[in-house]
Order: C-alpha cells, then sequence, then structure tokens
C-alpha cells in the first residue's frame, strides 16, 4: 500500500479529497463572477489558480476589495454552495478505502476547511461518519487555514506525527502536514493541478483508490 503499515491514524482533508465537489466550486464562483460581469473560470484554470487563503484567490480571479469587502463575496458564495453541496458525491472508490483501512484498523479522521455543522452534515448525508474517531471543521466560511485545528488535534488524540498521515488534494494540505510534522500524500484530482502539487515534492497520487496499491 501506498500508506505504509506503520502509520496507525489517518488525517483526511474533505473538499477535493473524500466529496468530488470541484465543479460544483467552479459552478458556485462562475455564478458570482458573472454576477459582477467578471471573466469565468474553467475546470484548468480553476485547478491551476484555486488557493489558501480564498481570499488571494478571490482577488486573483478579479474580486475587487476596494468596490466591497471580502466578507459580503465569502457570504455569498458559501450560500450559493450550501445550495449545491447536497447533490454533490464522494469520489468513486473513496468509501471501499474508508472501509479497507477501518478493516485493518488504521484510525480516521477528518480536518476540513468546511464549517462544522455542515461539515458533519454532509458526512452523515453521504453515511460514512462513522467510520471518523473524530471530526475537525472550522468555526466559520471564510476557509482561512487549518493549521491551528490540526496541531489541536494532534494534541487532544495523543498523534505521535511519525505515525500519522494527513491526505489532501492542495499545496495547503502539505502545508498543513508540514506544520504538523506528520507523513503527507496529496490526490491530483481535487482542487489543485497535479503540476502544482508535485512542487511540493510530496507524495502523489491521481486517484484514492491508489492508495491500496
Amino acid at each position: 500500500m501506498v500508506i505504509s503499515e506503520d502509520i496507525r491514524t489517518i488525517i483526511w482533508d474533505w473538499n477535493g479529497t473524500l466529496l468530488d465537489d470541484t465543479n460544483i466550486c467552479i459552478k458556485t464562483i462562475n455564478f458570482l463572477l458573472a454576477r459582477r460581469g467578471l471573466p469565468l473560470l474553467n475546470t484548468d484554470r480553476y485547478r491551476n489558480i484555486f488557493t489558501f487563503p480564498v481570499k488571494d484567490y478571490y482577488a486573483e480571479i478579479g474580486f475587487d476589495f476596494k468596490k466591497e469587502p471580502f466578507e459580503v463575496p465569502a457570504r455569498e458564495y458559501i450560500d450559493q454552495y450550501n445550495r449545491e453541496v447536497m447533490n454533490c458525491g464522494l469520489h468513486r472508490g473513496a468509501v471501499g478505502v474508508l472501509q479497507h483501512f477501518r478493516s485493518i484498523g488504521k484510525q480516521q479522521l477528518v480536518l476540513s476547511a468546511m464549517e462544522q455543522p455542515l461539515l458533519e452534515q454532509t458526512l452523515a448525508q453521504h453515511r460514512i461518519i462513522h467510520f471518523f474517531d473524530k471530526i475537525s471543521g472550522l468555526d466559520n466560511h471564510y476557509a482561512h487555514s487549518k493549521i491551528d485545528n490540526g496541531k489541536a488535534l494532534i494534541k487532544q488524540m495523543e498523534l505521535p506525527p511519525a505515525e500519522t498521515c494527513l491526505v489532501g488534494d492542495t499545496i495547503h494540505d502539505y502545508e498543513v502536514a508540514q506544520e504538523l510534522g506528520c507523513h503527507c500524500i496529496l490526490i491530483a484530482n481535487g482542487h489543485q493541478s497535479e503540476e502544482r502539487l508535485r512542487k511540493t515534492g510530496c507524495k502523489i497520487i491521481t486517484d484514492i483508490t491508489k492508495l491500496l496499491n
């Protein structure tokens, strides 16, 4: 397997890693861009430009915070996204991967930039919430950083970083893992392109099922 026997705990990112929501995110941001007469994004441009903090991403694609504060499109985005996300599915094979790691005794956690109530709701909707010993989301919708929550998770769960692996789909997930001192694997079919992810030097796979190869 890509994840070694020495790894006892897997910390999963949610959006783009387990939840296949890239297309919904593009649809949602294009809704905001169209209302402002700004150029729309296709999948390739989105994956080549999306970043954290999302305020920087908004500025890059044309939002003018001299005309409106960041909080206005951020709230508009989350309201629109929340209407769409319940129609969103998991990545193909995600449930089987979670089942496998549970069957061999791996502890599984979720660390997400999604607001905690919606995170729990979507996990429950997809009937996978029982796979996780702890679920950690943000307490606001601005998606600044997961680092502080990740550090709190490591401390609360008493996780040895050398026995922990974070699985995500963005450069920020790699940055979080670096801050936590744990291992990291990135999946290049979420919110950022494989080319960008490879620049981190992190282990990259192209599909969640390859974690079992």
